[in-house]
């Protein structure tokens, strides 16, 4: 049983279940501020279809970037909502009006690498150059400084934590990259599950890693990606309620814009890829409309000087 597969048999079939649909009593003028972050990234380009579909063939395909990225942006403007979007570097040098309107529109522009690439798969100059390239392209067309970085695939991995020394040199501030969940292609099962800061030889970053619920030792994920398009919607708004109130921290909540696109083309990649990748997309708009309604949300910048990051 795959590791997504063993989160979801464990949120169903524990009787946790029945308390974590309790009701939770929470004040509006009280309630925790969470993050919503957004990958921005076309459907051809996820780490799933990295084995059908090469970087020097991304140009061939249909791009559906800027509709998709514009639906959430307008969803967001409804709702009074600010996000941080952490872009690659690839979409901005060919959407450059795309990134403008984002950060026009008041949200943060963080850096999601240049083009996809596992941090694994790299060595250590390719990455600086990687992140530099993009760092530089994303702030020549915002006019401002990004000092934020998520890696692909949450690549940051204990055998990739020389990437922070890399970031730090770099300029980051903050990184979204350590995810402490059990995964087959990314994980950290044993790091901290709340924002904390990261002392590495050369400074500091501060880690904000995507938001998981402690269950039977283990931590689910469930506030991002497919974990958000499978898992019921009553599940998932009450572990980030249990977050908020029982732990008294911030959510981090994670989307592409392809998730909310359930026309994009199909293709044809290896059949857990495809699962991973099709599952429930429509789906993906009414969960994040819930969300928007019922909690608050700030980009993770917002949160950089928090008393609350350890």
């Amino acid at each position: 049983m795959s590791s997504f597969n063993k989160s979801i048999y464990k949120l169903k079939q524990h009787n946790h279940l029945t308390q974590l649909n309790k009701p939770i009593n929470q004040s509006t003028d009280q309630q925790i501020a969470n993050a919503l972050t957004i990958d921005v990234e076309d459907y051809f380009m996820v780490s799933a279809f990295a084995d059908i579909v090469r970087f020097d063939e991304w140009h061939k395909y249909e791009s559906r970037i800027e509709k998709n990225t514009h639906k959430i942006l307008n969803l967001l403007d409804e709702h009074k909502v600010q996000a941080t979007f952490f872009v690659l570097g690839w979409v901005a040098e060919r959407h450059p009006e795309l990134i403008r309107d984002i950060h026009s529109r008041g949200h943060e522009i963080a850096c999601h690498s240049y083009n996809h690439m596992l941090i694994y798969h790299l060595t250590r100059a390719q990455f600086r150059e990687d992140v530099y390239t993009a760092k530089s392209i994303l702030e020549d067309i915002t006019g401002a400084a990004i000092s934020g970085y998520r890696a692909p695939s949450y690549s940051i991995t204990k055998k990739t934590l020389w990437a922070l020394d890399i970031l730090i040199e770099e300029g980051f501030l903050y990184d979204s990259s350590i995810f402490p969940i059990h995964h087959d292609r990314y994980g950290f099962p044993e790091a901290n599950r709340f924002p904390h800061k990261i002392k590495r030889e050369n400074g500091t970053i501060t880690e904000f890693p995507p938001s998981t619920y402690k269950l039977f030792g283990q931590n689910i994920p469930v506030a991002g990606g497919g974990y958000l398009r499978l898992f019921p919607l009553q599940i998932t708004k009450t572990a980030i309620k249990r977050i908020n109130e029982k732990e008294k921290k911030s959510a981090i909540i994670y989307i592409h814009p392809w998730e909310i696109d359930e026309h994009q083309p199909r293709l044809n990649g290896k059949i857990r890829s495809k699962m991973r990748h099709y599952i429930n997309l429509r789906s993906t708009m009414p969960k994040l409309k819930t969300f928007l309604h019922e909690f608050r949300f700030r980009p993770l910048s917002d949160f950089l000087n928090s008393s609350s990051i350890c």
